[in-house]
């Protein structure tokens, strides 16, 4: 094998791997606006579907890409020598995977396109075969396998495309799959099968199915295929298997044509074309298409729209010029072209979980569509940068799932604003849902400046549970829809503003014993679920505390542009206790809960409907106050000095009240997440983020898998959480978990210590890139684990996280208030040969390429902004040092459809 690892081609972050069969687990994400999600693998293995029950092939998780016999199989039958896989699908071309002589293989991909290259060992067939899913209407995937003879005789060659269709709920995978198959309902077309059962047998009851399942083929002309095998078990004969069938290998004759109907049977889309001739030098193509429709299929129209090598190039052209032009609002230049081109794919991973979830990738076999609250939120992360036109209706939309207890919806619809009731009734809450939100929608209203959003109204989400899901309200039916009504039964509506005050402000009242904020359900580690009577999340608490901060700041930028006041549900009141006779004692917690208890009985089963006016000045010094308390107690209560000498802030405590973090019998305890949220929320002081770095180094650093979420804490700590059940190094429990690391990263960079985030940075990348290890294709994954794997590829929330990180911190490119600031963080290495380093980013409505001139090949800390110009005129800007601002009025007044240049000299 010439090269073991995956390499760049060209400038746009194609990549290639050769023999990628022997690596296991690798796969690709095939994917379209219309809803068809696909995944390949170098075998042309994976899965293809449009949600949960409507599964085109076998559901698989990421055991079954090497174990299942199952794929987009093609094979030829070559006269005088049997059959040939050209995907490497069969025994005898597995047997030789480590032999020294084996066939040449070669995966190349792009945005969004797969091509596996293989070629026969001893004639010269070359086989190359591209799949794509194309930005049409439809839920199809294409596939062209092109045949070339590259030997110096004639080859006589029968291909047979060989799709098997499973067609049904992916719950049927177990639970009746033989029972489900005699509902399939098989028609031969002339370019193919489609597949409609007669119902659908799943959770959701017998119901008269329209759904269908197609699997079309035919020859680059346009020219319709001789014949097909429509039934599994006699493509495969008695005895044989999809990776050796019998009407292949022993070269049968077509059993269906055109017309033919059968009943109960496995299907798959076995499609036999002419017999071709093939002279050395020429070459012939098959075009194969995969589709999920709403009834059945209208085969003229997808054979003109699709089956033919024109259509097919024409649209694979579209498809590329679409991601192209997607993933081209941000792009990073910098002294490393790998890292940037990396970046590239990075780019690419909250686009692929708008579209797919968290679900239907091999690894990601647990989920059955749609996404979390948390997912909302920080997938918008990365649309404010990419697709910034869809951000504000976005956020308006996700606010409606807040309840007016402070907590929200956690199943979400597949519509934007659409939140239904918990699945099963099965009430949790995860007590850091309600501090996302607030971030969010401050990246937002400083990369545009629109505080108004603030004031616009929504609606609350209202079902079953209420009192953050510890009681339940009897009175409340599904009828009455998931609406919050007033007592007169109109829908009410609250500003955004007064949804935010609300997540924040009853989170504050919702402590612990130790005064920090009760744990409940989880926290941002689903796997700290067993501690939700007495277990506190100081790390979240700090989140929560630097929030209050944020929306004081955030109502004092609302009364510098003329508001006074503000209108809140009359309710509230209670919440806002400084400002009101029913003040409480921060230090006592029997208060605190009690405050929380009477708010509680105000909105329960509905609300008044009526609002008050609250004073801003009053009602941010209120929110400072809470802000400083919460401060003052994690600083004072949950600093660690350990025997070692090292100093970090507890975490947790656990079920059984106890501290979670610090010395301990089996060796020292330490979480990354109770030491992120202290230091970018401001909790920690200079001086103790200096003293947590030292600490992280010594007790979560890993030369071999970077930078673990916790330690080692020793047995299942069923007082705290599932994680501590995963083997340590794993997932949750010990691995390093990108999405904590990056925004560790991110917090070291807003605190200043830029090269210890630097560092962090580059361990994701590195450890991501080092693929004999890591095993994965460009991105960056949820976790690495133990042996340096990277582990769930793709869709992570991570990515949106390092993102942000790298345009925002890194590149220093940001808003605030609308106006553009420029603050560099960029090391020495992170600028080419000739001193520059740019980036690529939408901000006001127009492209900008924000370019740092760097002569002197200065260190950060060691340079400062010398000038700035704008398309090479010198531009007016305020600011000193290191952090500049330009006016958002002089970028909009650019003319947009074109890119403009910013130029910062640094001297």
């Amino acid at each position: 094998m010439k090269n073991r690892a995956w390499f760049f081609q060209g400038d746009q972050g194609e990549f290639a791997l050769e023999q990628p069969e022997r690596n296991t687990g690798l796969y690709f994400p095939l994917v379209n606006e219309a809803g068809m999600m696909s995944a390949i693998t170098p075998n042309l293995h994976g899965q293809v579907t449009s949600g949960h029950n409507t599964f085109l092939t076998e559901p698989v998780s990421v055991m079954d890409l090497h174990n299942s016999k199952a794929s987009r199989n093609f094979w030829v039958y070559i006269q005088g020598e049997g059959a040939w896989s050209v995907s490497g699908n069969s025994p005898r071309q597995q047997s030789e995977l480590y032999a020294e002589e084996k066939e040449a293989s070669f995966v190349e991909a792009g945005f969004l396109w797969h091509k596996v290259t293989r070629e026969h060992r001893t004639n010269g067939l070359k086989a190359e075969t591209i799949n794509f899913v194309p930005m049409t209407g439809d839920k199809v995937e294409l596939m062209k396998v092109t045949l070339t003879n590259q030997g110096a005789e004639l080859l006589t060659l029968i291909p047979t495309g060989a799709i098997p269709i499973y067609g049904r709920s992916a719950d049927d995978l177990r639970d009746h799959r033989h029972v489900t198959s005699l509902l399939h309902r098989l028609f031969v077309s002339e370019f193919g099968l489609e597949v409609q059962p007669a119902l659908s047998f799943d959770e959701r009851g017998h119901r008269v199915n329209k759904v269908t399942y197609s699997v079309l083929g035919a020859e680059a002309s346009g020219r319709a295929p001789i014949g097909l095998f429509p039934e599994t078990e006699s493509f495969i004969g008695e005895g044989g298997a999809l990776d050796w069938p019998e009407s292949v290998v022993a070269n049968a004759q077509p059993t269906a044509v055109a017309g033919d109907q059968l009943e109960g049977y496995e299907a798959i889309g076995a499609i036999r074309f002419n017999t071709v001739k093939l002279e050395p030098g020429q070459s012939v193509a098959y075009v194969m298409a995969m589709l999920i429709t709403d009834d059945r299929l209208d085969v003229s129209r997808i054979a003109a729209d699709y089956l033919s090598e024109q259509a097919f190039n024409t649209l694979l052209e579209q498809n590329q010029s679409y991601w192209q032009e997607k993933l081209g609002t941000l792009a990073f230049n910098s002294g490393d072209e790998s890292h940037d081109l990396w970046m590239k794919w990075v780019t690419l991973q909250p686009v692929l979980r708008r579209l797919y979830g968290n679900s239907f990738l091999p690894y990601h076999d647990y989920g059955r569509g749609g996404r979390g609250w948390r997912d909302l939120w920080q997938d918008c992360l990365a649309l404010m940068v990419m697709e910034p036109e869809e951000v504000r209706d976005l956020l308006l939309n996700n606010y409606a799932g807040v309840r007016i207890d402070g907590s929200n919806a956690t199943i979400i619809g597949s519509k934007p604003g659409e939140f239904v009731a918990d699945r099963n009734n099965i009430p949790r809450v995860w007590m850091d849902h309600g501090a996302w939100p607030l971030l969010t929608t401050l990246l937002y209203i400083h990369q545009s400046g629109d505080v108004e959003l603030l004031l616009q109204p929504q609606t609350y989400f209202r079902d079953l549970f209420v009192k953050r899901c510890k009681d339940r309200d009897a009175s409340w039916t599904p009828e009455q829809g998931n609406k919050l009504l007033t007592r007169d039964g109109q829908i009410y509506e609250g500003s955004l503003l007064e949804h935010i005050l609300l997540q924040n402000m009853t989170t504050f009242f919702h402590v612990g014993e130790h005064g920090n904020i009760l744990l409940e359900g989880a926290d941002w580690n689903d796997g700290l679920d067993m501690a939700a009577k007495r277990g506190e999340s100081v790390a979240f608490t700090a989140f929560y505390a630097s929030n209050l901060l944020e929306i004081s700041e955030l109502l004092l930028a609302l009364q510098a542009r003329g508001q006074e006041t503000i209108e809140i549900a009359e309710e509230m009141m209670v919440l806002f206790d400084t400002i009101t006779d029913e003040a409480v004692s921060y230090d006592r917690i029997s208060e605190k809960r009690s405050l929380l208890d009477r708010y509680y009985e105000r909105v329960v089963p509905s609300i008044s409907g009526k609002k008050v006016s609250l004073n801003i000045s009053e009602a941010a010094t209120d929110l400072k106050r809470k802000a400083a308390w919460l401060t003052d107690h994690l600083r004072r209560n949950e600093w660690i000095h350990n025997q070692e000498g090292h100093e970090w802030f507890n975490g947790y405590y656990n079920n059984d009240g106890e501290r979670v973090e610090g010395d301990h019998p089996e060796g020292v305890r330490m979480t990354l997440t109770g030491q992120v949220f202290p230091v970018m929320g401001g909790i920690a002081t200079d001086d103790q983020v200096g003293r947590i770095v030292r600490a992280v180094d010594r007790y979560l650093k890993d030369a071999n898998i970077g930078y673990r979420l916790n330690s080692r804490f020793g047995g299942i700590q069923q007082n705290l959480g599932r994680a501590f059940g995963f083997a340590f190094g794993h997932k949750e429990n010990g691995a390093m978990f990108s999405h904590m690391t990056v925004m560790y990263a991110n917090a070291l960079y807003k605190r200043g210590f830029v090269k210890e985030g630097y560092e962090v940075l580059n361990s994701i990348y590195t450890l991501s890139r080092d693929f004999e290890k890591s095993r994965m294709y460009p991105g960056v994954p949820e976790y690495i684990n133990e042996k340096g794997r990277g582990m769930y590829t793709y869709l992570t929330g991570s990515a949106s996280w390092l993102l942000l990180t790298q345009l925002t911190e890194v590149f220093g490119v940001k808003g605030h208030y609308g106006d553009l600031v420029l603050e560099p963080k960029l090391v020495a290495s992170q600028f080419d040969a000739s001193g520059r380093a740019a980036v690529e980013t939408l901000f006001a409505g127009v492209l900008l390429k924000v370019s740092y001139i760097n002569k002197n090949n200065a260190d950060y800390g060691d340079y400062k902004i010398g000038s700035v110009t704008l398309n090479r005129e010198a531009v007016h800007y305020e600011g000193a040092e290191g952090r500049v601002s330009i006016a958002r009025s002089l970028l909009a007044s650019l003319p947009a459809g074109q890119g403009h240049e910013i130029e910062v000299v640094l001297v």
